[in-house]
This record gives structure tokens, C-alpha cells and sequence, in this order.
């Protein structure tokens, strides 16, 4: 029998979940590399005071406590007891700081004010991933309104995740004691492939950023005096780049950040590709007559989850079209962000990287690179079959349908600290971040149906971790 009705999750999300997040999309809790004025301006602390109201009142039995370290940012905790001692732990994570705005939303949409439209809710925020505290919290307080069993519940909400989490390490050293063992690790952050199923993530992609930077003249020059003499910083920067990146087909060069991918994931690649279909194209905005990198969809997903890449996400040295004369720049700068597959060391990979761009350069320019986020991926440990069975009940009985294990292509760094201190727990992450949702862009917006969804399926392993072994 299942723990959960799904209706009455959704009727319980709706009524409290849904509201609490709307005051929460109203909050501008832009993370601290966005707003260096946070302190000051509190808006962290009123997206935490949100989360811990909400906890205190759906929670009551639960120690709710916004903890602070000198010169951090604070971070929500809450310890909800097992139904009883034999009934496990779980560690749930989330995250209510924010992306900048961004411009270009809709009419009649806003990043701070909530908007329920065709089934969505509008707002930054709202799906990355300020719902993960509300559903989680609705989800365990509907195991307990149904007599059901639930495992002791540790929440662990920071503030600065999309900075990089930076506080979160000294958190998790400063709690270790409270926090205890987990035997399930939770994380509502991740994305999904379509909103009619549950989606497990099974790998996550590291990352590094870093400056790249070509000077070749102390001031910029008449480029027709100076052409064809003086070497042009682009052209220097382009070659250095090629080193990483072959120009022709987009491959980053298997020197630094090569592995092979394990046959589980192909297989799991294989079997998601045939769920999506060319929904692994449609997904992206991409302009008429222009091809992705490969042609099957398990291809496309191997692309984004397994495969490094390389994308030049910022630059300097460059004036606008408009007022660019006819000079010889004297320097050019470019930010990049390479993608690396899962189990790559990514402070390995950095220090190559900087080698390989800044040995011999060419003409004998000054070059730099300076490096910027490291962060190394994370590969799922096998799930234990108590984990796989509840995911596979949980999807059926709240979506209809089987759910999908695959990789994703972004970084989230705090997974593979959590492996790195808990290597027996078990891991669930997940997300609703799918086609439509736009996080860190104009329009984000949260499915609704899957949320409520989503939640029946959290208490399901909920319940399942804490009667596992009844």
C-alpha cells in the first residue's frame, strides 16, 4: 500500500507549500557574489526567517535554528525526530539564496513578484530551488498526518549556493556533531528531462572558470600602421584556446580531463535518450538550421553529462560594434568555463589548464590565466536495493510511470563534499528544473504538477528509508 495519496499531498502543497513560496519569490535573496552588501541589507536572513516559520509551524516537534558563523553567511537547520530509533536519518539539502535578476521577461512577469500562469509559478527562485525546503517539509508533515513512519530529518538550507557554496564546509564541520550519519542524503536541486516521471540524477559535471588574458602592446594603435607587424592579442588568444579546444569539431582535447565513460552510464544514457527523443534537441532555443554536436539523443545526453566542454562566457579588450575604430588592441580577455565530466580531479585539470595556455606563447606575448571556481563532479554510488525499489514505487504510484536515471550537466559542489563525509549514505537527487523552467533566466518558473508530484515521492523514501528494515 502506498504511504502517500497523491491527492492529498497535492491539496496539502497547494494550501501551505505554495503560498510560503510565493512570499519567498517576493524576497530579493540575491546570493552574496551577486549583493557583497547582504549583510546590511538582510534579505538572506528574511528568505531563512521565511523557511524556519514554515518549519516551526508545519514542524512543531522539530529544533529549528538559524545558525551564524563569524563572517559567513547563515544557514538554516532543523532537527525533526524518527518515529522512532530504528527508522534512520536523512540529511535534506537546500538552498534560498538567488541569481541576479537577469532582464528580459515577459509582460506581466517580474523576478520578485510571484505569477501562477498555465501551471507555473513565475519568480526567481521558485525552481532553483527555494521549493525544496516547502515540499520536503510538506512531504514529511504528510507521513506524520497519515500515521506513518518517517526518519529522523535533518535540514540543512544554506544561503550560498549560487556563489559556490562557500560557507557550506564550515557548516557541515561546525553541525558535525548534530548532524550525526545520514543514511540517505537528500537533494531537491537538480533537474529533470521531462515533468511526467521521476528523474534521478545519477552524475553531475565539475567545472573551471578561469581569466585568460593576451596583452601584446602597452596602448592601443593605428591598425593600419600597425597591422601585419604587431600580432593581433585575439588571434594569440584564439591559438592558445585551440591548445584546449579543437576549433573545428568543439572536442576539448583528451590531455587534461578525458575518462571513460562506465557502461552503467551508457546504458542509463540509452534508456533516458529513448524516453526524450528529440527532446534532447527541443529542449534549447536553438535558431533554424542550426545542429547539435551529435545526432542520437543518448549521444546528446553523454554530450552534457560525461563530456567536457568549453564555452568563452565573458570578455574584455573588446569596445562595442558600434564604437569600435580602426585600432590594434592592445589586450584581450576572456572568461572561461570548461566543463568536466564527473569523475575528473578538477584541481588537477586547473593546474593544466594554466600550463597549457600560458607555456611557449606565441610571438612571445604576455599571457596569463587566472583561475576562478574549481570544482570537481560527482558520480552516484550504486543505490542500495531498498533505495531503487522505493524510487521505482514512488514514480509509478505518483507520476504513472517508471522513473529515469541520468547525469546532469551542471555543478553542484556541495554533493561531492556530502560523498566525501558520509561514503555510506545513500543519495537521492533530484529536481523539477526541466524543459520551460529557465533557471538563472528571464521567466523562471516552477512546474506545479510535477512539484506536488515530487513531494508524494520524497515522503514515499522517506517512509521506505525508515521502514527498510521492518
Amino acid at each position: 500500500m502506498d504511504a502517500l495519496d497523491t491527492q492529498h499531498v497535492a491539496t496539502a502543497w497547494d494550501r501551505e507549500a505554495l503560498p510560503a513560496l510565493a512570499s519567498f519569490v517576493r524576497i530579493p535573496a540575491k546570493s552574496p557574489s551577486f549583493d557583497p552588501a547582504w549583510a546590511e541589507n538582510g534579505q538572506l536572513d528574511a528568505a531563512l526567517e521565511l523557511g524556519a516559520a514554515f518549519c516551526r509551524r508545519h514542524l512543531p516537534e522539530a529544533a529549528v535554528s538559524i545558525e551564524r558563523l563569524a563572517g559567513r553567511t547563515p544557514l538554516l537547520f532543523v532537527e525533526l525526530p524518527g518515529s522512532d530509533e530504528a527508522a534512520g536519518t536523512a540529511l535534506i539539502y537546500g538552498h534560498l539564496d538567488k541569481q541576479p535578476e537577469s532582464s528580459g521577461w515577459s509582460e506581466g512577469l517580474a523576478p520578485w513578484e510571484p505569477v501562477v500562469r498555465d501551471g507555473r509559478l513565475y519568480g526567481r527562485g521558485a525552481v532553483d530551488d527555494g521549493y525544496a525546503l516547502f515540499s520536503a517539509v510538506v512531504a514529511v508533515a504528510s507521513l506524520r498526518e497519515a500515521g506513518q513512519r518517517h526518519p529522523r530529518c535533518v535540514f540543512v538550507i544554506e544561503a550560498c549556493e549560487e556563489s559556490g557554496s562557500p560557507d557550506l564546509p564550515a557548516y557541515l564541520d561546525a553541525l558535525a556533531g548534530r548532524i550525526g550519519q545520514p543514511d540517505l542524503i537528500v537533494c531537491p536541486d537538480a533537474g529533470c528531462g521531462t515533468y511526467d516521471r521521476l528523474w534521478c540524477t545519477t552524475s553531475l559535471r565539475g567545472m573551471v572558470t578561469g581569466t585568460l588574458r593576451v596583452d601584446v602592446l602597452s596602448e592601443g594603435i593605428h591598425s593600419g600602421d600597425a597591422g601585419g607587424v604587431v600580432p593581433s592579442s585575439f588571434r594569440i588568444l584564439r591559438r592558445l584556446l585551440s591548445r584546449l579546444e579543437d576549433p573545428d569539431t568543439g572536442q576539448v582535447l583528451p590531455r587534461l580531463c578525458g575518462v571513460a565513460i562506465p557502461e552503467l552510464r551508457r546504458q542509463q544514457a540509452a534508456h533516458a535518450g529513448a524516453v526524450l527523443g528529440d527532446l534532447t534537441r527541443e529542449r534549447y532555443p536553438l535558431l533554424s538550421g542550426v545542429e547539435t554536436e551529435s545526432a542520437e539523443p543518448a549521444e546528446r545526453i553523454l554530450d552534457r553529462s560525461w563530456r567536457p566542454a568549453l564555452e568563452i562566457v565573458g570578455a574584455e579588450g573588446l569596445p562595442p560594434v558600434a564604437a569600435a575604430g580602426n585600432v590594434l588592441r592592445p589586450f584581450t580577455t576572456t572568461k572561461i568555463a570548461l566543463r568536466l565530466p564527473p569523475t575528473a580531479d578538477a584541481e588537477a585539470v586547473a593546474e593544466g589548464v594554466a600550463e597549457l595556455l600560458t607555456e611557449d606563447p606565441p610571438s612571445g606575448a604576455r599571457v596569463a590565466f587566472e583561475p576562478g571556481a574549481v570544482a570537481s563532479g560527482w558520480e552516484a554510488p550504486e543505490p542500495a536495493p531498498w533505495l531503487s525499489q522505493a524510487l521505482e514505487r514512488a514514480s509509478r504510484a505518483h507520476f504513472g510511470a517508471e522513473p529515469v536515471h541520468m547525469g546532469e550537466g551542471g555543478t553542484i559542489p556541495l554533493i561531492n563534499w556530502l560523498q566525501a563525509r558520509f561514503p555510506q549514505a545513500d543519495y537521492l537527487v533530484t529536481g523539477v528544473a526541466g524543459p520551460g523552467a529557465n533557471a538563472h533566466g528571464p521567466d523562471e518558473s516552477l512546474h506545479l504538477d510535477a512539484a506536488r508530484r515530487l513531494t508524494a515521492c520524497l515522503g514515499e523514501t522517506l517512509n521506505a528509508l525508515a521502514v527498510r528494515d521492518a
